[in-house]
């Protein structure tokens, strides 16, 4: 039974002042007339029914995932009392999906990314899916086959043990490796054998636990009784117990220490839209280069960037800058600066 787990709890501070801390960007409609979450609810409906749909979010922002994704069962609605980073979250959302659906298999992904070739990341989905069954130990990642030589992902670093499943290739995976700088990231890409790490794993709902289980014992502890007790008491248990996990990524916690891990080489348009920059690549412009967001227009003008949530917006006879406002907070600047904007956070 193949059900999906969407992590929406981030703040989305890179896009400040458009996303706040009250409106992070997964529910903003960056890209297209869709939030970021409805894209990503959307993009999985067609292989996973929405009553095996959950998302996990914080208290804040349970009004706006009801808000924004009125088809989803309130159960389905994870609530973490605080954010502790994704090993808690995916654990207490493995609890959870376990208790409704024995012997699940989870796809987790981002709320707030980018997939242009959604058929044929739905195969990709569909054939890790397949694979986990024939193999429940295993845990499978989406890694990106990169386009450019990135410093801000993390790769992975796969080997030659490899599988083929239907038009896909499951390989055994080496290495994550973090972050690199410049002149690592062009070895990465020159080398042929390292891909982003998107942040996408399938896997077995009781593999994982049990991964979380020998890896992270404090996060397990903490929440191993959701599988005992009625299902009204989960939120009273969460609330008092989810400050003893172990604040750490999934990555961290249970991935490098694991030996089963495998990567499906994907390239389906991904990008986790973690920037300005990001809109420049994916937004519609008009035949001048100009990016609008909301009531806004330039005038004689070339490749700016205007974003408006609340306000009317016109630049005459200016190009290559960025106009950004948000409940009345209005920042203007040039568009080669536009990646320092939340550096003014405190100016504004």
């Amino acid at each position: 039974m193949l059900c999906a787990l969407i992590m929406a709890g981030g703040k989305g501070t890179r896009f400040w002042p458009l996303s706040t801390e009250e409106k992070p960007k997964q529910f903003l409609n960056l890209i297209g007339e869709e939030t970021m979450i409805q894209m990503t609810i959307n993009r999985i409906k067609p292989i996973i029914p929405i009553d095996r749909i959950f998302v996990c979010t914080g208290q804040m922002y349970v009004d706006l995932v009801k808000e924004q994704l009125p088809e989803l069962p309130e159960r389905n609605i994870i609530i973490e009392p605080e954010g502790r980073n994704t090993a808690p979250c995916i654990a207490l959302s493995a609890f959870i999906i376990k208790k409704y659906y024995s012997g699940a298999t989870m796809i987790v992904l981002p709320s707030d990314h980018l997939i242009n070739d959604e058929e044929e990341f739905r195969k990709i989905v569909l054939d890790g899916n397949e694979f986990i069954k024939n193999n429940d130990n295993a845990i499978i990642t989406l890694g990106i086959k990169p386009s450019r030589p990135e410093v801000g992902y993390g790769y992975i670093k796969y080997g030659s043990e490899k599988s083929n499943l239907n038009s896909h290739s499951v390989i055994k995976v080496e290495a994550f490796v973090e972050k690199p700088n410049r002149e690592k990231a062009e070895e990465y890409l020159l080398d042929g054998s390292y891909l982003w790490n998107g942040g996408m794993f399938i896997w077995s709902a009781n593999n994982i636990l049990e991964k979380i289980k020998k890896y992270s014992p404090d996060t397990y502890e903490a929440l191993h009784e959701i599988e005992e007790i009625d299902e009204r008491w989960i939120k009273y248990l969460v609330k008092a117990q989810y400050k003893e996990t172990e604040a750490i990524s999934i990555d961290y916690a249970v991935l490098e220490k694991s030996e089963a891990i495998y990567v499906v080489p994907s390239d389906f348009g991904w990008d986790d839209v973690g920037s300005w920059e990001a809109l420049d690549r994916y937004r519609e412009k008009d035949k001048n280069g100009n990016i609008y967001v909301g009531m806004t227009k330039a005038v004689d003008g070339r490749n700016n960037l205007l974003i408006s949530s609340t306000h009317k917006v016109v630049v005459e006879g200016l190009s290559d800058i960025y106009v950004i406002e948000n409940d009345g907070k209005i920042l203007v600047g040039h568009k080669s600066n536009v990646a320092n904007v939340k550096e003014l956070k405190n100016i504004v």
